[in-house]
This record gives C-alpha cells, sequence and structure tokens, in this order.
C-alpha cells in the first residue's frame, strides 16, 4: 500500500471535519510530500492538546499519541519546540468544545 502524501491527507482530514461541522485551520504548513502532522485540539476553555503520529514498537502500526496537553500556552510553547527541531512540520488546529478530532476514525487512524 502506497502512502499518501503530506499534503493530500491534511486536505482529506479538513474535509472530514468541515463535514462534520468542526472548525480547523492549518497554522504551519510543511513538506507537502513527507511532511510529518502534528494536530492541535484547543477545547476553547484555555486548555488543549496535541497529538503526533508514533509508532507501536510492539504491533508495529501507526498511533496517534498526546505530545502535550494541558493550558493551552503551554501546548502551544509545545508545538513551536517541535517546529524548531522539524521545519517540515504541518500543524493542524482543530477547535471543539466536546474535544471531538476524529483522529480514532477509519482512515484517519490507520494510514
Amino acid at each position: 500500500m502506497s502512502r499518501l502524501t503530506a499534503d493530500f491527507w491534511v486536505r482529506a482530514y479538513l474535509a472530514r471535519l468541515r463535514l462534520a461541522d468542526i472548525p480547523a485551520f492549518v497554522t504551519a504548513k510543511g513538506d507537502p510530500t513527507a511532511g510529518a502532522v502534528l494536530v492541535k485540539l484547543a477545547t476553547l476553555d484555555g486548555q488543549a492538546k496535541a497529538f503526533q503520529r508514533s509508532f507501536d514498537l510492539m504491533t508495529g502500526d501507526r498511533a496517534w499519541v498526546v505530545l502535550a496537553e494541558g493550558a493551552e500556552a503551554e501546548v502551544d510553547a509545545a508545538i513551536t519546540r517541535q517546529r524548531g527541531f522539524d521545519r517540515d512540520l504541518w500543524v493542524i488546529e482543530v477547535e471543539d468544545r466536546k474535544g471531538r478530532t476524529l483522529l480514532d476514525e477509519p482512515g484517519l487512524s490507520d494510514t
């Protein structure tokens, strides 16, 4: 199975969020082909979480894991640090009071 480009995955993810009426914005564009994607969830109460893709060392499966969570300013600082390490990193900000990211849905969780 071929891997989707980062740009294609981001566009598909934003479309899926739009269909669910969940506002989301690209706040940093990375490499369109191979850039990693980080998703920030802002719950609009001063709190946030940042998710990144990781590999499960036991199974080899890819999964979304929490990079940082807590006060939104602290999560933003963690994202800024990550961007300092990886200039090709995409950052998508999702704004949802219910805490929905859709990252656990088929097609988003397993590719």
